[in-house]
């Protein structure tokens, strides 16, 4: 049975679950079918694709490699109708699977890659014309975006048997990246109306939401900073998670700097007071996610060499792609609406960095996928020996 679900982690997740599931009598009998196994136990995360596919090819777009970009939205654009389909699959046909991740801290807050892997999409899809797909995914990411800041936190809470602290991981990240996520639609989407109300309603709730997604990057990360300093990690659980704090300080920079480029009737008051403290606190948070970059690092040194946890493919390696395209994108955002030359030089270097990782993770994907099904349709050895008998 744990090889079959392998195989199937490999296909489409790996399905972390916490070990109060074995006491559910159903927790181990997984699907029969190659399929409906990785629908079962599909990563809660696995969106992290999408959004790390669609900010590389924002990245790319920005710096001027069109037709790089234009490849990568083509495989955003599939990630996110292959994954759509796939969790509607799952909640429908499993939904005993989808309450049990939704009670499990160290994998629940994974949902909000649904968030920003639409808001991500939605806004290459603005760059590229499309100002009224993005305002439907928008909306759509807004309303997801509701139920889960309001629903899952309530639900983790009702159904914690003991302290939370041990659960909590990088993923509790992904909470301020769909909410900055969010900031970045709602400010990109205010020139596009012709309506005064609309657009100050769009400006109004970018910086709202913006505000929302620093407090909450600052409570969580030092919830996070006490855990790894007061709870034993294992390899397994510092896993590529961990690289959204430093996308989370990348998108809180990237949607700062889509409201401080606002002008004329696109902006109110509020904003036109506000643009010393954003900007300099945009600087703080770009400055503390450059500091999380050599710190990350080190701990994937610690995980995979120094522990030697296994290199395989896993979904939540595109948690990490994320953070690196995400980085590109608000370094040059940020340098470009603040006259900070340095920044547009460094994401010059750093997109050759997301792209690079972007691509190895998509390769290890398509191999794990091809392995998991070479592998099922590969005759046991004792059907083989009825066979040979």
């Amino acid at each position: 049975m744990q090889q079959s679900s392998a195989q199937s982690s490999s296909l489409l997740g790996n399905g972390a679950f916490s070990e109060d599931m074995g006491n559910d009598p159903d927790s181990y009998q997984f699907p029969t079918g190659l399929w409906a196994r990785a629908i079962a136990t599909l990563d809660p995360g696995y969106f992290a694709w999408v959004m790390a596919s669609g900010i590389v090819s924002i990245g790319a777009q920005l710096l001027g490699y069109p037709t790089l970009s234009t490849v990568v939205l083509y495989v955003t654009e599939a990630a996110f109708a292959l994954l759509c389909i796939a969790y509607i699959a799952r909640l429908v046909l499993y939904p005993s699977w989808v309450r049990r991740s939704l009670r499990d801290p160290a994998v629940a807050m994974a949902y909000f890659t649904v968030v920003a892997g639409t808001d991500v999409l939605a806004t290459r899809l603005l760059m590229a014309g499309h100002p009224l797909v993005t305002l439907i995914l928008g909306a759509g990411a807004a309303l997801v975006w509701i139920a889960l800041t309001y629903g899952l936190p309530s639900f983790i809470v009702a159904s914690a048997k003991s302290p939370v602290l041990r659960e909590l991981n990088g993923t509790w990240f992904i909470w301020v990246v769909g909410t900055q996520s969010l900031a970045i639609v709602a400010a990109g989407l205010a020139p596009t109306t012709v309506v005064r109300g609309a657009a100050d309603a769009f400006i109004e709730a970018a910086v709202c939401l913006w505000g929302v997604g620093v407090i909450l990057y600052i409570l969580i990360v030092v919830v996070i900073f006490i855990r790894l300093m007061l709870v034993e990690v294992t390899p397994a659980e510092m896993g590529p998670a961990y690289w959204i704090a430093m996308g989370a300080t990348a998108i809180s920079t990237r949607a700062a700097a889509g409201i401080l480029v606002l002008h004329g009737r696109y902006v109110f008051q509020v904003v036109d007071d506000l643009r010393p403290f954003l900007a300099g606190m945009t600087f703080i948070l770009w400055a503390f996610g450059s500091w999380w970059i050599p710190l990350l690092v080190l701990f994937g040194i610690w995980r995979y060499v120094v522990r030697d946890y296994s290199r395989s493919y896993e979904p939540r390696l595109w948690s990490m792609v994320f953070p690196l395209g995400m980085y590109t994108v608000a370094c040059y955002s940020f340098g470009k609406a603040t006259n900070m030359d340095f920044l547009v030089d460094i994401s010059r270097v750093w997109i050759w960095v997301g792209v690079l990782a972007w691509v190895a993770v998509l390769v290890m994907m398509v191999a794990a996928g091809l392995l998991a099904l070479s592998k099922a349709h590969r005759p046991s050895q004792d059907s083989q020996a009825v066979v040979s008998r």
